[in-house]
Order: C-alpha cells, then sequence, then structure tokens
C-alpha cells in the first residue's frame, strides 16, 4: 500500500498511480478511496463550482473486482444516469477515458452520506462524533418523512424506466441538513428489468437490507424486491434500535420490534407487508405501497 496526496488530500492505492490530470477539473478538497467497486472519488472545485469525479481503474486497497471489472461496470453505469431522470439523483455532467481509466463527472452533492462507512474508525476512535444516520434520525418525523416520499418517487420513476435497483442502501443517500436537501447515488449496478439472482448468496446489496431473493440463485429480481429495499430502509428510517448483528448472521433484512418503531402501528404492519419473506404476499406495486404507507400514517398510534 502507498499513500498518495492530491492537494493537501491523501489517499491510499495497493500502488502509486498517477492522478495530476484531476487539477484540470479543479482543487481537490475530499476523498472516497474505499470502496469494494474498486473505484476512486474525488470532490473537486473550480471557480465557484464543485464536481465530483468517479474514476474507475484505480488500483484501490479496498477493491472486491479487478481494475477492468471496475471500469467495464463504470462504463456501463453511464447509461442508466442518461436514462433515469429524476430531480434528486445525482446530476451525470460527462465521461470520458483518460490513461488507464475511465471517469465520470457529477454535479457534486453538498450534504453527509447517511451510512459513510470509511469513516466508521473516525467515529470508533472519538465517542463525541456523530454519525450521520444518527444525525438524521434526531430530525423531526416530518422532515424524514419528506426524504421517504422522494424515494417513493424515484424508485417509481427508475422502475417506471424499465430498471430494477441493485446495491442501494442508506450508503446511496446524500442528505444536506442545512438546506433540508436528499441526494440519491451509486445507481451503477442497477439492471435492466427482466433480470434474476445471477450470483446466488453473492449477489450485491449489503446483508442488513437484503431479500430472501436476494440470497437465491436463479430468483427473479423485480419491483417486488424493490419493494422490500425500500420498506427495510423505512423501517430503520423510523427505528431506534438496530439489530444489524442479527441480520449480518441470517445475511438478510429483518423488522425491529413494534416497541422500537416511532410511527403508529397501522405503518408498522404496512412495512412489514412490504417486506414479507414471501413475495406473494407483498404489495403488488410500489405505487400500491406508497399509497397504504400514506394512508397509514393518518392513524392514531
Amino acid at each position: 500500500m502507498v499513500k498518495c496526496k492530491i492537494d493537501n488530500i491523501e489517499f491510499k492505492l495497493k500502488e502509486y498511480q498517477d492522478f495530476s490530470w484531476i487539477n484540470d477539473y479543479g482543487i481537490v478538497f475530499s476523498v472516497i478511496d474505499e470502496t469494494g467497486s474498486g473505484c476512486i472519488s474525488f470532490g473537486v472545485q473550480k471557480d465557484n463550482k464543485k464536481y465530483f469525479i468517479k474514476i474507475a481503474g484505480a488500483k484501490t486497497v479496498e477493491a472486491e473486482i479487478s481494475e477492468q471489472e471496475s471500469i467495464d461496470l463504470l462504463k456501463d453505469a453511464v447509461e442508466k444516469y442518461k436514462s433515469i431522470h429524476h430531480q434528486n439523483l445525482i446530476k451525470y455532467i460527462d465521461s470520458f477515458d483518460i490513461n488507464e481509466f475511465f471517469a465520470v463527472i457529477f454535479e457534486y452533492a453538498d450534504g453527509e452520506c447517511l451510512f459513510d462507512h470509511w469513516n466508521f474508525e473516525k467515529y470508533k476512535n472519538d465517542s463525541t462524533l456523530i454519525t450521520p444516520i444518527q444525525k438524521f434520525k434526531k430530525l423531526e418525523i416530518s422532515k424524514r418523512l419528506d426524504v421517504v416520499y422522494k424515494l417513493f418517487s424515484f424508485f417509481e420513476t427508475f422502475i417506471n424506466a424499465g430498471y430494477v435497483a441493485v446495491d442501494f442502501y442508506d450508503s446511496s443517500i446524500i442528505y444536506n441538513f442545512e438546506k433540508e436537501e436528499a441526494t440519491f447515488c451509486d445507481i451503477d449496478l442497477f439492471r435492466k428489468l427482466p433480470t434474476k439472482n445471477d450470483l446466488g448468496k453473492d449477489y450485491y446489496g449489503t446483508k442488513r437490507l437484503k431479500a430472501p431473493e436476494e440470497n437465491e440463485l436463479g430468483a427473479t429480481i423485480d419491483e417486488l424486491t424493490n419493494e422490500f429495499t425500500l420498506g427495510a430502509i423505512i423501517f430503520d428510517i423510523f427505528s431506534n434500535v438496530s439489530n444489524n448483528d442479527k441480520r449480518y448472521e441470517i445475511g438478510m433484512f429483518i423488522p425491529n420490534d413494534l416497541e422500537e418503531f416511532e410511527l403508529n402501528t397501522k405503518t408498522y404492519n404496512v412495512l412489514l407487508k412490504a417486506t414479507n419473506y414471501d413475495r406473494n404476499n407483498r404489495y403488488t406495486s410500489i405505487n400500491e405501497f406508497e399509497v397504504e404507507f400514506r394512508k397509514s400514517l393518518e392513524e392514531k398510534k
């Protein structure tokens, strides 16, 4: 492993590679270098504009795939950013090959990633720090519901565009606490419908939020799978206690108990239906799920 630096921002690689070309796009002010995708990403600023540059082909320390596989995946992702149009999706600007890399440029989304795993060691070493998800859960319910409704809209948008979400979770949500705005990112692994689980238990996604079919080789992955994903995310947004250890142990989502849930019993039951392990017992669509979710909130605790 080697330590590198651009504009006083340090990052780690398995071996040295030249990223000086990034300065053509501005001064680097942030970096994300610990990803399983093999990508490294830089926040840069030029004049008064900020950009997010995601680069494949880097020899990153935490990569779970080869540099070429990383490049192929990122190139494939470009069409998704061009095809899925939603006001809360990070804005795609350009993409290109450069040296041994492939780079994609987005508008920079100011805010905090709700599951910033690359900072976990920092939180562990300083108990006074509060994580973004902890800060988010302290917001009043109405502000969190606003993000949930945007998630419903986003999920319905990409489903209607013919895609299914893959590996979308709280790490894919950036929240700007000052402006109270949410940005969704990391749609790189989304797939065109129809699709199936071709990887079995190694299918992409965090074990904390996986649906049963995301562990089953050959299983259909579709809108009902994403209904489960969205239901699991919403459960966590309004649950006070984490049961992640149990989830990691069995490799998929487990709902929290009602006593740990902030909203009413009717809403809890709606989310239980959306995250039913038997896909035939879920709502028939994300739209139906949203309708029932909104109706349930009118009930008293």
